[in-house]
């Protein structure tokens, strides 16, 4: 029952501020908190998981060529990076080698602060969403044609989902239960 009492209490403090914001549309309070939620699942996760095992990826059956841990979790940041930079007509940032994020990212430490920064970026991006312009085109993130805005807003949250379901097994074979099956 109070578990119960807890999540009904939760769910109406959250619906109270989403109510008192306004200034922004319907599609962006939307889009935002899908990005929130799908933040909360993989950063708890990729923080889980510890810096000896982001270098890790399964060998044991048809797992030839496939990305680390690390390579996961970069891969994720990088693929909202560039769709966040679609969203706002921006130049996108280097999403590196195979969207695999910057050359540069060598550590856990490294690798969860660049997505800590691409969800960051993807949050002003869905901000940036309103009623009006959801539906405009933009310049795709992956090619050269034109799609809606809102086409490039929800790849953030089904692609990182597609990716945390891979980080979620990587984790389970090295014994880390992930945060959100802890609940």
């Amino acid at each position: 029952m109070r578990h119960t009492f807890a999540l009904i209490l939760a769910g109406l403090c959250a619906q109270a501020a989403w109510c008192a914001d306004s200034s922004a549309s319907v599609t962006s309070k939307v889009l935002d908190g899908q990005l929130s939620m799908t933040e909360r699942e993989v950063v708890s996760l990729a923080e889980a998981m510890p810096a000896d095992k982001y270098s890790f990826a399964p060998t044991h059956g048809e797992f030839q060529g496939v990305r680390t841990f690390g390579q996961q979790v970069s891969h994720i940041a990088a693929v909202i990076n560039v769709t966040a930079a679609s969203v706002l007509g921006e130049k996108a940032p280097d999403p590196g080698k195979g969207e695999n994020g910057p050359a540069s990212l060598r550590t856990k430490e490294d690798i969860v602060k660049y997505l800590k920064e691409a969800f960051a970026y993807g949050h002003k991006a869905m901000r940036s969403i309103t009623d009006q312009n959801a539906t405009q085109m933009v310049r795709s993130a992956f090619g050269n044609g034109q799609v809606p805005r809102l086409n490039m807003a929800t790849v953030p949250v089904w692609h990182s989902f597609d990716h945390y379901g891979q980080m979620v097994v990587y984790a389970r074979m090295n014994g880390i239960v992930p945060p959100a099956s802890r609940r």
